[in-house]
């Protein structure tokens, strides 16, 4: 239900219930009115009754009748009662001190009029009453019954009902408007709550998300703001990957262009050592030893210098995967083979907790040889004393779960999540692409990596892959 209707429905329900509500209050109060006016007429008719007898009587009237009945009539409204003959004396009266008194009976008004200035029996009225009524019997006036009435009743009741008129209007409006302004809360809340969002989305924070509450307009604006935000991180996310593909593109045309300018001489450099160190096998046996080694640490250099080649150029060019079923047992004891000497110069140990029977694994095995290479050597360079290497590896819920622990100095937890991020590097020497283009690898092939590490206990890589289908 939208705003506008609710609205509604709180206006047409504050009319209808202030309607209902005076209208219960009249029909009260006229209740009570005729029942006080039909108390009254039944007086007066009591009072009449008695007049047409002291009028009609041969004997003398007994003025304590009249003054004591004036006791019970005045709790409905008669103040004072007069009986006059037809020459005008007052033959009763509810006062014994106007007995025998002259009245003129032109001044005599007949009906109901409002009495100007006059109070009886000691009791202040806010507005007393004159009703002057003849009695006739026959073709014969008798004489006229004076009647002073105090309405009183008539006004407390019509003064009541106005006040409760009054307090039923306020009340009724004081609650829609304490409802009112509870719709006004659960409104202006949202919107101020939607209000602080948007400033955060405003400096760049697209993780904000407005729980939808309702199905009214809020509602849909907060669903229109969740819709725009999410539009806004694919439009942020597709930005990020253009970039990248720009980046990587200009990546891929610079290593293009500096591979022959660099592996070339490499190569040379590399096949030269091997013919220098023949040459010293037989011009200078003496000093074979110290030169072999001398030439054995000139092509490691080289080696390495050719890798970092090769993390540079594979990082800027797409991957193309060329699977086949391979065991795992065996692309690690290659990786091994070829990283044997190193290891050993480095003290590090290599213990391997692979089962005989784990499956075959369908990926390219190059490059996943390329990550082995970058998991061992960072093993090995995180432990500078030397220590153990563990690769293990399991099925488990149909995928491959590869492991690699080491014994090492461990990766500081403000550079866990900058790790795989392309150029990051704590080492003096490299480029900071090996787990970058390691991670490239893992995920073309449907995979995944997890790190964990405390700083000098050492570190755990997990790579998951996916099994034969």
């Amino acid at each position: 239900m939208n705003l506008n209707a609710k609205l509604v429905i709180i206006m047409l329900t504050l009319l209808i219930l202030a309607m209902l509500t005076l209208f219960t209050l009249n029909q009260i109060s006229q209740t009570k009115l005729v029942s006080e006016i039909q108390e009254s007429s039944t007086a007066i008719s009591e009072i009449l009754q008695k007049s047409v007898e002291d009028l009609t009587s041969e004997t003398e009237v007994e003025t304590s009748q009249l003054a004591d009945y004036l006791k019970e009539a005045r709790q409905k409204g008669i103040n004072e009662i007069n009986i006059v003959n037809s020459e005008g004396e007052i033959i009763d009266s509810s006062d014994p001190e106007k007995i025998g008194k002259k009245r003129e009976l032109k001044k005599l008004e007949k009906g109901l009029k409002a009495a100007q200035g006059r109070r009886g029996g000691g009791v202040s009225s806010q507005k007393p009453y004159n009703l002057v009524v003849p009695v006739i019997v026959g073709d014969e006036q008798l004489g006229y019954v004076e009647i002073d009435l105090l309405l009183d009743n008539i006004r407390g009741i019509q003064h009541d009902n106005f006040v409760r008129r009054l307090l039923a209007t306020a009340v009724i409006f004081g609650l829609g408007t304490m409802l009112i302004i509870f719709l006004a809360r659960r409104y202006t809340h949202p919107i101020q709550r939607l209000g602080l969002e948007v400033r955060k989305v405003a400096s760049g924070d697209l993780s904000v998300t407005v729980p939808v509450e309702s199905s009214d307009e809020i509602g849909e604006l907060a669903q229109s703001f969740n819709e725009m935000v999410q539009q806004l991180r694919e439009r942020k996310t597709l930005e990020e990957r253009l970039h990248e593909a720009e980046h990587l593109s200009k990546v891929g045309q610079l290593a293009s262009g500096i591979a022959h300018e660099i592996r070339n001489p490499l190569n040379y450099i590399s096949l030269a050592i091997d013919h220098l160190k023949d040459e010293i096998k037989y011009s200078s046996p003496e000093k074979q030893e110290e030169l072999s080694k001398i030439a054995e640490n000139i092509k490691a250099e080289v080696r390495k210098a050719n890798y970092m080649v090769l993390n540079f150029m594979n990082y800027g060019r797409p991957l193309k995967l060329r699977r086949s079923d391979i065991s795992y047992s065996e692309i690690v004891e290659r990786a091994l083979t070829v990283l044997s000497d190193k290891l050993k110069e480095q003290k590090v140990a290599v213990q391997l907790e692979i089962p005989d029977d784990l499956p075959l694994l369908n990926c390219d095995q190059e490059l996943l040889r390329n990550c082995l290479f970058n998991f061992i050597t960072n093993g090995a360079q995180s432990m500078p004393e030397g220590g153990t290497l563990t690769i293990g590896a399991e099925l488990s819920d149909g995928r491959f779960r590869l492991h690699f622990t080491d014994q090492g100095i461990g990766i500081p937890s403000e550079d866990l999540e900058k790790i795989f991020q392309p150029y990051f590097t704590t080492k003096e020497a490299g480029i900071g692409l090996g787990l970058a283009i390691t991670e490239r690898i893992i995920k073309e092939h449907g995979g995944e990596i997890l790190v964990s590490s405390i700083e000098g206990s050492g570190t755990t890589f997990t790579v998951t892959l996916p099994g034969k289908s």
